[in-house]
């Protein structure tokens, strides 16, 4: 090969190089960290995630052992994966017998339609049905910002639902809870949370939808070592 043929092959073959590092960067940070013996097996303990306080929507028993926090968005599709296949399974086996208390808190970070349908949730809260509603959303996911959610469709998940419709479309026209979502984001955030669903159990973060199995042996383990 002569050297005016190298010219041209030596910078073209950086330039593909580069393309192939830059699109597995770009895969890297904008794919949720979900699925694979690997991502089961990272976690990290976060000092400064706030405890479950009296603000929070909780599901079972106040002295369960294991506390299971996940921060969502209701438009993220890996979060509906989550709920549909792991989060009944969970609350059947550990919320429901006592052992785990289930907090969701909002990570709306995917557009528009990812905070009006979490003030709607908290909005439905009012009314006490936060969990009725947040498991309706999560059924009824149609795209992100596709208009799944837009107001129009939030108000009609709050009369399937049997909601006041007045007190609720009250408070989602008025953006009631828009300062406290987005304090909840930014607290996220700063605990760690870069992506959804981010679940911490009992202070650890487990990021991406893991396998139910994954979810159920963390928690077998906490309970094994607690009841020592």
């Amino acid at each position: 090969m002569d050297e005016q043929t190298n010219k041209f092959l030596i910078p073209g073959a950086i330039i593909a190089a580069g393309l192939v590092i830059a699109i597995a960067v770009i895969y890297s940070v904008n794919s949720p960290t979900s699925g694979g013996k690997k991502n089961a097996e990272k976690t990290a303990v976060i000092a400064e995630l706030p405890a479950a306080s009296s603000g929070d929507f909780v599901l079972g028993s106040q002295n369960a052992l294991v506390t299971f926090i996940e921060y969502g968005d209701f438009q993220c599709p890996f979060c509906g994966k989550f709920f549909k296949e792991t989060e009944s399974i969970l609350r059947e086996k550990y919320v429901k017998t006592g052992k785990v208390k289930f907090i969701y808190r909002d990570f709306a970070f995917l557009g528009p339609e990812s905070t009006w349908a979490a003030n709607a949730a908290h909005c439905a809260g009012e009314q006490g049905k936060f969990w009725e509603y947040h498991d309706h959303l999560f059924s009824n996911q149609m795209g992100e910002n596709q208009g799944a959610f837009s107001k129009a469709n939030l108000k009609n998940f709050a009369s399937t639902l049997g909601l006041d419709r007045g007190k609720f479309d009250s408070c989602l026209d008025g953006d009631k809870y828009l300062s406290a979502i987005q304090a909840q984001t930014k607290t996220g955030g700063e605990a760690g949370v870069s992506g959804t669903p981010a679940n911490f159990i009992n202070g650890t973060l487990y990021a991406g939808a893991l396998p139910t199995q994954s979810f159920v042996q963390i928690i077998e383990a906490e309970l094994s070592k607690l009841r020592k």
